[in-house]
């Protein structure tokens, strides 16, 4: 490992006598590494959390809540304190009519012992499917936000480890290049190199 000194700032960036090529060059592959860093990691993350933010405004407009009714009783005890939107539901049968007149069955998830015919509200596809419900706007923001924020750190990961190792590929050639001039320096004072 190379001797470093204290920090000086833009120091590859200044006029030196003593400054060799391979410093310029590893001054522009840090900058260009930078750069690309942060502008793929904002662009991906921007273009990634726009997607999921018009995916899920686009199901809050096409999916519709409906009326459906059990087929059959919900397993498990009825409870009065068990509410339908507790966290103790159980999967029941459910049908419904799509809005082509077309009949559809399925499973959701209702409060136990709930009777056969007991109306639910279910939420639907255009084409009568059953989906989940929507997510609200606030959840969509946090949502997109989450997978903009790992897209980003993700896409600007490849930039600043490919600059990475290219820096660590001009330094390795910069300690051999250093090698070959000290043997060469050796030589002149009649020293055997290493």
């Amino acid at each position: 490992m190379a001797f470093r000194g204290p920090k000086v700032w833009l120091w590859r960036w200044r006029r030196n006598p003593l400054k060799r090529r391979a410093d310029a060059v590893e001054a522009w592959v840090v900058l260009g590494a930078w750069a690309l860093t942060v502008l793929a990691g904002v662009l991906v993350g921007w273009a990634a959390a726009r997607s999921v933010e018009d995916g899920l405004a686009r199901e809050r407009v096409e999916w519709r809540p409906i009326a459906g009714r059990l087929t059959e009783r919900a397993p498990g005890k009825a409870s009065a304190q068990v509410s339908a939107s507790s966290g103790d539901q159980v999967w029941a049968k459910v049908g419904w009519t799509a809005p082509d007149g077309s009949a559809h069955t399925g499973q959701v998830r209702v409060a136990p012992g709930s009777a056969a015919g007991t109306r639910v509200t279910i939420w639907t596809d255009r084409q009568g499917r059953l989906v989940t419900e929507p997510t609200t706007a606030a959840q969509a923001r946090v949502r997109a936000s989450l997978v903009g924020g790992l897209a980003g750190v993700a896409a600007a990961a490849v930039p600043f480890a490919g600059g990475r190792v290219l820096r660590g590929r001009l330094e390795h050639r910069r300690v051999e290049q250093w090698d070959v001039e000290w043997a060469r320096f050796d030589a002149l004072w009649g020293r055997p190199a290493g």
